[in-house]
């Protein structure tokens, strides 16, 4: 048998950090699960061109799920000085616009923080940063967002490696299950027969009655009561999955369809169960497939 090919989870995180002339930058990416894929992201002003290629990196690597995107910067300013200045012609306007109330005590002299938080007194500096400096940074940073991204895609590759064990003891657990419902039911076409004759002594206790009759009747009870197809389906749901499992990929939506199957025959298979053997196999089936379906929603 081939190698199974990769299962892709849905969680997981990944980052990339680094410095572009005076700048730092990280980028964060996460992933939780999602129905479909849902890219959302953060990022500082005057990044926004980034947006199509977070998009185009997502779509690249994944097909599923909700996910994060961050960028978070900042600028050294000890060469280039503060990006910000103090606007002492606006400091001197408001001390002298105020002078008047302070003189007739109807205010007290502002303090240093107070004047700052003044309209006008802080201003961005002007800083012109040359234009191979900005292309250089922006190189570094597409990089390092692919770094982030490859980074989210191994996490999610790792997480899909122990969902394909989960997988694989989920179905080997239903397969025994199953082979176990299997002799369950053979066993349930006697008891069925032998709870008819016993009945029909009970009510009729020496009175004649029709023999032939009797047994038609516990077939007819034995053929309602009949798993056999059900367990054939089950059977054919195990197969199905285990293939899906070994083509790998986006298989979660099937994985999901697939449960449903699984939930439908198992209710089937209790419902008509008329031996507590076949009871329990079947109650049992039904929590294996919960387990299963709970997890195909982490694959996707």
């Amino acid at each position: 048998m081939k190698a199974a090919a990769p299962l892709l989870g849905m969680t997981g995180f990944g980052r990339a950090e680094g410095q572009a002339g005076d700048v730092a930058w990280a980028w964060e990416a996460r992933s939780v699960n999602g129905r479909n894929l849902d890219v959302k992201f953060k990022l500082p002003p005057g990044y926004e061109a980034f947006e199509p290629k977070i998009r185009e990196g997502c779509a690249k690597r994944f097909k599923r799920g909700s996910i994060q995107i961050s960028l978070a910067t900042k600028r050294d300013t000890t060469n280039t000085g503060p990006m910000i200045r103090v606007n002492h012609d606006m400091i001197a306007f408001y001390l002298a616009e105020g002078q008047a109330l302070i003189e007739q005590g109807k205010v007290g002299r502002p303090s240093l923080d107070g004047l700052l938080q003044l309209r006008g007194v802080l201003e961005s500096a002007d800083f012109v940063e040359p234009d191979e400096v900005k292309a250089a940074r922006e190189a570094a940073l597409i990089i390092g967002l692919d770094i982030a991204l490859d980074a989210l895609l191994a996490a999610r590759h790792r997480e899909g490696e122990g969902l394909f064990t989960l997988f694989e003891s989920l179905l080997t657990r239903i397969e025994t299950i199953t082979h176990q419902a299997e002799a369950a039911a053979e066993a349930q076409v006697m008891a069925i027969r032998d709870r008819v004759q016993k009945r029909a002594a009970e009510l009729l206790g020496d009175v004649p009655y029709d023999q032939q009759r009797l047994l038609q009747e516990a077939a007819a009870l034995s053929l309602k009561a009949d798993v056999r197809e059900e367990l054939d389906r089950l059977r054919a749901h195990s197969g199905e999955a285990r293939a899906l499992l070994q083509h790998g990929g986006d298989v979660g939506r099937k994985l999901d369809f697939l449960t449903q199957e699984f939930h439908r025959e198992s209710n089937t298979l209790t419902a008509k169960a008329a031996a507590l053997e076949l009871t329990r196999a079947g109650l049992d089936l039904k929590a294996s497939v919960d387990q299963l379906k709970e997890q195909a929603a982490n694959v996707e």
